[in-house]
This record gives structure tokens, sequence and C-alpha cells, in this order.
């Protein structure tokens, strides 16, 4: 068994090969599993992946892993059904192999939106975020990540295209949950977190794909089949990720 690693400047590669000589063709497997995701030699148990061909001797490699940002994280490898097998994430019975960096897609510009990164802020429409958590299912660690990411919690925050209050809800998703005040807290984030669990079910809960589908728009990332390849778009939904691990974070504290 020889491991083969490419690392090229857009994408991170892990195939486990028996033969001596190159293969034309290379096979991934993007696997999702609770929000997250990871690229494997073979399919995960317990996750839903999707197998990615591409030929090995392309001048332009394919973008495996669809997510904005830097990649960082570590190689492991593991046996599995007899065999040796490679994942960037950590199984039962996985040993590490390398830890890996991979840069962002050119063209990923900061754009850190009405909010800002930094720590998180849970001393603000508690009851609201709680409400909105309960009855829809959709975790509160997300919906502040959004908020904070799109308004900075203003419930009086007015963008340039027209989003308005905490939850930044377009005239046409404000309609469609029935706002009748944009700028009131509760009914912000209360349809907000609507629209995170009507997205969440489009996308069998792949986080990157909802925050992407929030900020752009669902007729957007079906355009593209997948992340749009806007700065705005990619840092947003870097923003939104990195925060909802902060939130989650200082929600368990609680």
């Amino acid at each position: 068994m020889r491991l083969r690693i490419f690392l090229p400047a857009l994408l991170l590669v892990t195939t486990a090969l028996d033969a001596a000589e190159p293969a034309a063709t290379r096979t991934v497997y993007r696997c999702l599993r609770d929000g997250s995701v990871s690229l494997a030699s073979a399919p995960e148990p317990g996750s839903r992946c999707t197998a990615i061909t591409y030929d090995a001797n392309a001048a332009k490699l394919p973008d495996l892993w669809r997510l904005p940002g830097a990649q960082r994280g570590q190689l492991y490898q593991r046996q599995q059904d007899g065999r040796t097998v490679y994942s960037t994430r950590k199984l039962p019975g996985s040993t590490p192999v390398l830890a890996f960096r991979v840069p962002a897609p050119p063209g990923s510009k900061a754009h850190a939106g009405l909010g800002q990164l930094g720590p998180p802020r849970l001393d603000v429409f508690r009851a609201e975020f709680k409400a909105a958590a309960r009855l829809t299912g959709v975790d509160e660690s997300w919906l502040r990540a959004i908020a904070h990411v799109e308004s900075g919690f203003d419930a009086n925050a007015l963008s340039p295209k027209g989003a308005k209050g905490v939850m930044q809800l377009m005239p046409d998703t404000a309609a469609a949950w029935q706002v009748t005040d944009p700028f009131n807290a509760n009914q912000s984030i209360q349809a907000g977190a609507r629209e995170l669990r009507q997205l969440s079910a489009a996308y069998d809960g792949e986080l990157a794909r909802v925050a992407a589908a929030y900020n752009a728009g669902a007729g957007t990332v079906a355009k593209y089949g997948g992340m749009p390849p806007y700065a705005e778009t990619q840092q947003y939904v870097a923003n939104v990720l990195e925060l909802n691990e902060r939130y989650r974070a200082a929600l368990a504290k609680q």
C-alpha cells in the first residue's frame, strides 16, 4: 500500500494507491456529517459521502472542499473493510499522518458584513434567541452566528441592498414569514430562524451551503451548484462558521 498526498494550491487531495504507476483518474469522497465537511479515500461510516472523480493529470484540479477560506486540519489513516483508508476526519481507530493547511481560493477577500468577528455576545436578545431556537429546532449558536455577522445584533440595521433588522431580512423573505415590522427584534429572529430551518432541510444540514444561500440566495447556490464565486459570500460563510463554533463553546459553559 502506498499513500500519495497531493497539496495543490487550492485543495487537498488524499488518495491511497495499490498500483505502482499513477492512475489517469482519482476518486476522492467529500463527506458531510453534523454540518462539517471532510475528504476521504473511501466513504466514511456515518457520513453522507459523494464521490468526486477527476483527471489526475489536469492542469487545474477540481475544488473538492467546496468551502470558503483556508482549510486546515489533520490527515488520518485507519483500517476499514480490511484495507488502509485516509480521511481528514478523526474517526475511531484513526492515527495521524500529517497536518495540512490549504490556502483560501483566490479572490476571497475579507468582507465582514455589517457585523465584525469577535468574542461571542450572549447578552443581547437572550429570550428571543432561546425562544426561536426552541420553536424551530435551529441551534441557538447558529442563529446567533448569523445575526452576529448580518447585523452585529443591531435591530435597526439597514444594508445598502435593503436588508433590515437583526437577521437582515430582505423584503421578500420578511413577507414570506409574515413579518409586519422587520425592525422588531423578536419578529426578525423568529423569521430568520424559520428561514434557516427551511434552508437546512433543503441542504441536508450542510451549514456552509445554508449560510451561502442565506447570504446570496438559494437561486444563486443552485446556479453554481454550491458555493458562489463571490468573495463577499465566501468570506461571509467563513465568518459564520467560525462564529458558530465560538457561540457553541460559549453556550456550553452556561
